[in-house]
């Protein structure tokens, strides 16, 4: 009697966490729908990553940086397809989608290294804080996550690590942009997707933290 207790007890405790959990992915794949939609809104000056990436910018100003700072929000489409292929039956990812997956995430670090660079050198006429707010935020994501990534390759599952990798990515140019344009002028609208950003920001860094940190021999 008291092992059928028991088992009934612990069935009831798995049910209990598969429902949090889905309950969890819902909510992170609603925060990521939100990032599919901040490329198309205004993030200062009623101009949107995406107007950036084609140099639509105001005063006919584009030029290479507004690529690379505009080009990292649509890593948001990747993960997307990555939550809703783990509904789909298990198979695994194949390993040219996982190349192209990864190019895209060195091509955004790289673009946010080289965005970040004019920072380092004291090049981009910002104040200290700004400076190093940029510096610690966009390099500290990018080399606590890398490291952490590097460290734990072998017992980290092909899905988080891709996951994670996106998400860093993200993160990083995210980063940047949100203390970048935190003062930029303007209508409501005219910085929403700024605003998106910063609602967005804390539950996808959340969620890195848990994919990296998460099954962690002890």
């Amino acid at each position: 009697m008291d092992e059928r207790l028991i088992a009934m007890a612990g069935g009831s405790d798995r049910l209990h966490e598969e429902k949090s959990g889905s309950v969890g992915r819902d909510f992170l794949f609603l925060i990521w729908l939100l990032a599919g939609v901040v490329p198309f809104l205004p993030f200062a000056l009623d101009t949107s990553p995406w107007d950036a990436v084609r140099m639509q910018v105001p005063g006919n100003q584009g030029n290479w940086w507004h690529i690379l700072v505009g080009a990292p929000f649509f890593l948001a489409y990747p993960v997307i397809w990555l939550r809703l292929r783990s509904l789909l039956p298990k198979e695994p990812l194949a390993t040219r989608a996982r190349r192209i997956l990864w190019g895209a995430v060195a091509f955004s670090i790289g673009s946010t290294i080289a965005v970040e660079t004019p920072f380092l050198l004291h090049l981009a006429g910002t104040s200290a804080w700004q400076r190093l707010a940029i510096l610690g935020l966009g390099l500290g994501i990018l080399l606590c996550s890398g490291t952490v990534l590097f460290l734990r390759r072998r017992r980290i599952s092909i899905m988080d690590a891709c996951l994670a990798g996106l998400s860093t990515a993200y993160l990083a140019n995210a980063a940047l942009c949100l203390v970048v344009y935190s003062g930029a002028t303007g209508s409501v609208w005219s910085h929403s997707g700024w605003m998106v950003s910063m609602v967005i920001f804390w539950p996808i860094l959340a969620e890195l933290l848990w994919l990296l940190l998460k099954n962690k021999e002890m």
